[in-house]
């Protein structure tokens, strides 16, 4: 392709050269031919014909404010400056200067914001994952009659999955590229979340929610590192920080889905016994579409231009640059402007090559092993690079910090709702109806029995007929020539009790709810198989107005850090976000009601927020592009241990004390936040 503007050199506005980039057509640079084309040649067009230029004066001058290309020209002149002044400047730090001129011409506009919607939906699926198994677990426990163990089990695997998924596709997108990586990322995720929702067995549905949750953990780390290429230095804390708020979105939605579909228990359909789609299984189906909607816009996003140059691929990189130069400058109503780089410098790339087997040395097998085998070496290269000596302070500060965050955050996430359902329980517990020695007979009992416990009773010739029992305790007692038919129960139990002559019937009393019984002549015919939905207590709308008032709850700690992660730096924002986060969780031990807890919970939210913004930010700007999502990656998946770890310790001390909880969120945090303060500052560093 012809190059027209090898031999033009960029000027500043003071006429100071800038540099000579890409003159002649040589490989140390890119070309310009000016700032912008010259409104007295070729670039007039249609817009501008038959207006006087002189009768057009920028709107902010008579304010004083800047032109924008003034303050443009200043930054370049700046940035030229530092380098003169500079022993030697790096080939890595040329690419990441020249790239930034390049993004300032582009400007922000209609490209990014596409990118914006796009991407935020794949964080707002991240989002809706971390919720789903929640939202599901009481009607799930049910419908698959489940064991503490196996709830505990599923509450963690999707977390084991995000972690090994952040780590491998964080260390694929530095090598295959962030689109790609992500596209098959999120397509791994809507297909085992769908097929999730189908499984009826608990090994299948465990095992699809893992695979799913490998998918999704992708997204955090790409979604970032993607977006920030397109970013120029002035726009990325902020908007890099309203991208964060679709990780609360995503909390919402999951919140008013769970609210609106699961107590519907008319939304679903069976065939037989051996199928059953409640619907719970339909809201997990609803989760995907934030995924799905995120995978359908990145088949219309190109690559980051960013990885192609690091990749060698000039020619690629610069045509993605110049649409989003032409898409964003149409959009503000100047089609005129030209794209004017000519030539944009590449890094040697010759020793991460990926080795390729011929079509004639090797089968398709064979190359494919040596492609992997040879990716895989890569990666695990590039990880173990972030602990050498350029990179090693700054990965350790960055872990102790997603650690001490993610384990507060998490824990107290978990902590929260189960300290809400004891102090619950204990209410239930206080309206306890106690019956001693009662003594009933030929009396028909079809009305529902609930929280009761009957010791020493007599019951004879009595009919328990189409009812059901919940949360109730029989000590002691002689039931002859009962009949119970059509009975559901919850949480009841026989302890030490006889039975004569009794017959149960359509019932699901099975032998596990007997202890120390005596049965003589009593039979079991037709027991209900499987498990039951109770439509009232597991599905307490309470649970969603929780999760969505600490969702929403986030909005405020966005906005406001948004609005300030530049001007205050992120160094500030996140060392200063944790402290008082830490002091809020002291507050925690004056909550003795579900209204304080609730109260504290959104308190606690809305101030960590802040930090995990600054956490985020701060990652994708300490690395270079060769290594950015690899090191997100990394750090995301020490997160989601963290979390698992924080989750599991918490909650294993409901009912028995709140003090350690506190403690530990407490002292993560104030740890996390003082190292956070020994970060170096970054919002006015340019992205290597």
């Amino acid at each position: 392709m012809a190059d027209p503007y090898q031999n033009n050199v960029y000027h500043q506005g003071d006429g100071e050269g800038y540099g000579t980039y890409g003159e002649g057509g040589g490989q140390d640079g890119y070309g310009y031919q000016g700032d912008y084309p010259s409104q007295e040649e070729d670039a007039a067009s249609d817009v501008t014909e038959g207006h006087d230029e002189e009768d057009q004066m920028y709107e902010g001058e008579y304010q004083g404010i800047p032109h924008p290309d003034e303050v443009k020209a200043q930054r370049r002149a700046a940035r030229a400056k530092a380098r003169a002044a500079a022993d030697a400047v790096s080939e890595q730090e040329e690419l990441a200067e020249q790239y930034e001129d390049i993004m300032e011409d582009c400007a922000h506009g209609r490209f990014q914001w596409t990118l914006f919607v796009v991407l935020g939906l794949a964080l707002m699926a991240d989002g809706v994952e971390c919720f789903v198994v929640g939202f599901v677990l009481p009607s799930a426990e049910k419908d698959m009659c489940l064991s503490n163990a196996e709830k505990g089990m599923l509450g963690l695997i999707v977390f084991l999955g995000m972690m090994f998924g952040a780590f491998v596709w964080g260390g694929l997108a530095d090598k295959v590229g962030r689109r790609k990586c992500l596209i098959v990322a999120l397509a791994i995720n809507c297909t085992f979340a769908f097929l999730s929702s189908f499984a009826q067995g608990y090994g299948f549905f465990l095992f699809f929610r893992l695979v799913s949750g490998f998918g999704i953990g992708g997204s955090v780390p790409i979604v970032y590192s993607y977006f920030s290429e397109f970013l120029q230095m002035d726009k990325r804390g902020e908007h890099l920080s309203w991208l964060c708020m679709f990780w609360m979105v995503g909390g919402i939605y999951a919140s008013f889905t769970a609210w609106g579909i699961i107590p519907r228990y008319g939304w679903g359909f069976s065939m037989g016994t051996e199928f059953q789609f409640h619907s719970w299984r339909v809201f997990v189906l609803v989760c995907a579409l934030p995924a799905i909607g995120s995978l359908i816009g990145l088949t219309f996003m190109p690559e980051s231009p960013r990885f192609l140059l690091e990749s060698g691929k000039h020619d690629e990189a610069w045509m993605i640059l110049k649409q989003v130069h032409d898409t964003n400058w149409r959009a503000k109503g100047e089609p005129e402007r030209v794209f004017t780089v000519s030539h944009i410098k590449t890094p040697k790339t010759q020793e991460d090559e990926f080795i390729e087997i011929q079509s004639a040395t090797g089968t398709a097998f064979q190359r494919w092993i040596v492609r992997t085998l040879t990716l895989t070496k890569l990666v695990l290269k590039n990880v173990i690079s972030l602990l050498g000596k350029e990179f090693r302070l700054s990965t350790l500060l960055m872990a102790i910090i997603w650690f001490t965050m993610a384990f507060s955050y998490y824990g107290l996430s978990v902590w929260f709702p189960d300290m809400i359902k004891h102090l619950q329980n204990e209410e239930y517990e206080s309206k306890l109806k106690v019956f001693h020695r009662e003594r009933v007979e030929n009396f028909h009992f079809n009305f529902s029995l609930e929280n009761q416990v009957h010791k020493e009773g007599e019951y004879i010739r009595d009919k328990f007929i189409h009812i059901e029992i919940k949360s109730v305790k029989f000590e002691d007692s002689l039931f002859e020539d009962c009949t119970f038919e059509d009975v559901r129960s919850t949480d009841t139990t026989f302890e030490n009790c006889t039975f004569r002559n009794t017959i149960f019937y359509d019932t699901d009393l099975w032998e596990e709810k007997f202890t120390d019984c005596r049965m003589e002549n009593t039979t079991f015919e037709h027991n209900k198989k499987g498990c039951h939905l109770d439509s009232e207590d597991e599905n307490d709308v309470l649970i969603y107005l929780v999760s969505f008032l600490g969702s929403l709850a986030v909005l405020p700690g966005n906005i406001i850090s948004a609005l300030f992660m530049d001007k205050i730096g992120r160094i500030k924002l996140i060392g200063g976000s944790m402290l008082i986060a830490a002091g809020c969780t002291f507050f925690l031990f004056l909550s003795f009601s579900q209204a304080a807890i609730i109260a504290f919970q959104c308190l606690f939210c809305g101030v960590s927020v802040a930090a995990w913004n600054g956490i985020e930010v701060i990652t994708v700007e300490l690395y270079p592009a060769s290594k950015r999502a690899t090191a997100f990656g990394l750090l995301n998946a020490l997160c989601k241990l963290a979390a698992i770890l924080g989750s599991s310790i918490f909650a294993s001390f409901v009912g028995i004390t709140k003090i350690v909880p506190i403690l530990l969120s407490c002292v993560a945090l104030v740890c996390g936040g003082l190292v956070a303060l020994k970060l170096p500052e970054t919002r006015e560093k340019i992205l290597l």
